[in-house]
């Protein structure tokens, strides 16, 4: 990878581990937050249900990869419906609190948390991978490698999220300097559906797979776009 992924990997992990972490906790559970910050989790909760219903309804005998998990929602949400999940955040921190979360009973599923690289080899194939909003800090070629990762490590389907290009999102930047500086998230890189769509088409790690389904959720100072791969 570059050294601007290497970078941005490292203010990611810096946020999410340290300086946000009991932010990001709070905004991610049912406690009170603002009201900005509460169409945050509102859109992000449409966004979840998105992604998991690009999957198939009956995840029974599917291995899945939740790459960027986060405090484990989706892959709770997914082991329910049978999934067998790995579920992986960079954040020691929010990897805690996603098993501290993690209920007792989830039915025939089941998650393993780890803390480390969403796209370590190691980690093996799946029939699905999910990466809801962990890959919008980061410019359109280091994306689309770990796009090209994430799919060498996938047998049917590979489900991110991206920031759109709109005026909205630009909007949402401005703005975004009324939240406190500790708790601001590393810019996000917006990025043009068609623009993101070429860059499929011309990677060569992606060759077999074409864009599927794509959804757009926008709610207050939440912009995001899901997209799907599939294999050709």
């Amino acid at each position: 990878m570059s050294d601007s992924y290497l970078e941005r990997r490292s203010e990611i992990e810096t946020y999410f581990d340290r300086t946000a972490a009991a932010a990001w906790s709070k905004l991610t559970s049912d406690a009170p937050v603002s009201g900005i910050r509460a169409t945050v989790r509102a859109g992000r909760e449409r966004m979840r249900a998105t992604l998991l219903g690009f999957l198939p309804a009956d995840l029974r005998g599917f291995r899945l990869l939740d790459a960027g998990c986060g405090t484990g929602a989706l892959a709770v949400e997914a082991a329910r419906r049978g999934a067998d999940v790995t579920a992986v955040d960079i954040s020691p921190t929010l990897i805690s609190i996603a098993r501290e979360r993690l209920p007792d009973q989830i039915g025939e599923g089941r998650v393993r948390f780890i803390a480390g690289d969403m796209m370590d080899q190691r980690l093996g194939t799946f029939d699905h991978v999910v990466a809801m909003d962990s890959l919008i800090h980061y410019s359109l070629p280091d994306m689309m490698k770990m796009i090209g990762q994430l799919a060498g490590m996938s047998t049917r389907g590979v489900h991110f999220t991206y920031a759109p290009r709109t005026p909205a999102l630009a909007l949402m930047h401005m703005v975004g300097k009324l939240f406190p500086r500790s708790d601001r998230s590393p810019r996000i890189v917006p990025h043009a559906p068609a623009s993101l769509h070429q860059a499929v088409v011309r990677s060569q790690a992606l060759a077999g797979w074409k864009t599927g389904r794509s959804t757009r959720i926008a709610t207050g100072f939440y912009i995001s776009q899901a997209q799907e791969l599939t294999q050709e």
